[in-house]
């Protein structure tokens, strides 16, 4: 029989029926016009020929303070039996390590005239990754 001062502020729902007060980064309300923004101003970029660095730039700025991947991440993990699997998949950091390490590796020998072998590496470093993810989705669903 407690009063209104004995129940600690703000902790979900109300023993009133009403609902629990969600923080703004995962009530949809927010996140999804904002990612229709985002959508939109890159187009908008891409229209008026803005630099692409800077929009992407933009992008990924935007959508890691505001947490915009995590809930993009969180809408793909609500697909039946593929989302949850995409999303280990696309938070796996060695997939992103290698990838980066390609990168490197790759300005690196075009700086010094590799470009043909720098070709056969990506290829190569793309057929890899794309063989990981095969055998990662195929080991959980068997």
């Amino acid at each position: 029989m407690g009063s209104e001062m004995d129940r600690p502020p703000g902790n979900g729902a109300a023993e009133d029926g009403e609902p629990p007060c969600l923080p703004w980064w995962r009530n949809w309300k927010v996140m999804l016009p904002l990612w229709m923004a985002i959508g939109g101003l890159a187009w908008l970029g891409w229209h008026y020929n803005v630099d692409h660095s800077v929009i992407a730039g933009s992008v990924v700025a935007v959508a890691l303070i505001s947490n915009a991947f995590a809930w993009l991440l969180s809408i793909i993990a609500l697909v039946p039996l593929i989302g949850p699997i995409i999303v280990k998949v696309l938070s796996i950091g060695f997939i992103w390590l290698l990838n980066a390490v390609g990168y490197l590796v790759s300005y690196i020998a075009i700086r010094r005239g590799y470009s043909k072998d720098v070709l056969t590496y990506r290829g190569l470093t793309v057929a890899v990754i794309i063989g990981i993810v095969i055998g990662f989705v195929l080991g959980k669903l068997l």
